[in-house]
């Protein structure tokens, strides 16, 4: 069952964020069980919203790619949610 990525990023800035994505935009595109990404400022916070096939594809992508390379003392706040229905184009 898909599911619904949020994190709330405090400390995290624009540039930050997009230093990331330029990183790993190619490999989020040709992870196992990536469906979309989309993020941007949140009042003084960052959101950075994602939908999966499953947990665990988001849960290993986040463990094995994102937090390694987090800015020090950038900590997002993560909550998954499973996912009634999904339409896309």
């Amino acid at each position: 069952m898909a599911v619904l990525v949020i994190a709330d990023v405090e400390g995290q800035t624009p540039e930050g964020y997009d230093g990331m994505l330029a990183q790993m935009a190619e490999p989020m595109r040709r992870a196992k069980g990536f469906i979309s990404h989309l993020a941007g400022p949140n009042g003084d916070r960052w959101r950075v919203i994602e939908v999966w096939e499953t947990k665990e594809d988001a849960t290993k992508w986040f463990a094995e790619v994102v937090q390694p390379n987090l800015p020090p003392g950038v900590k997002p706040r993560r909550s998954l949610h499973e996912v009634h229905a999904l339409v896309t184009k």
